[in-house]
């Protein structure tokens, strides 16, 4: 099971999965997102910096909470990516969709 702890930073929602962000985990991030969402986070921080591992699945969902607060006018990004996580973004290519940000400030204060 992972940890998905969540704070409010101005008028950003950070998301810190603590853990391994696999087939088990997705599903709960996935509705974590959406549920954000739907009330009204218009910009989402996904924080990598606890997370352990991650899968296509993990991947999946944090592509359908960017899908969704695209949808919805906001944006979604993700910050402190190192390791196993850089790794797999990198040969999934997801790296060209989503543009790593150092830390959670930086992916707040940086443009669309």
């Amino acid at each position: 099971m992972i940890d998905l702890e969540t704070e409010a930073v101005g008028a950003a929602t950070v998301v810190r999965p603590k853990g391994r962000l696999d087939m088990v985990a997705a599903p709960q991030l996935r509705t974590l997102l959406d549920r954000l969402i739907a009330e009204g986070s218009s910009l989402v921080v996904v924080d990598f910096s606890a997370t352990d591992f991650v899968d296509s699945s993990g991947l999946g969902a944090v592509v359908s909470g960017l899908r969704a607060a695209r949808q919805a006018g906001g944006d979604l990004r993700i910050a402190c990516v190192a390791g196993q996580v850089a790794t797999v973004l990198g040969l999934t290519t997801l790296d060209r969709v989503f543009r790593a940000h150092a830390t959670v400030e930086d992916a707040i204060g940086a443009g669309g």
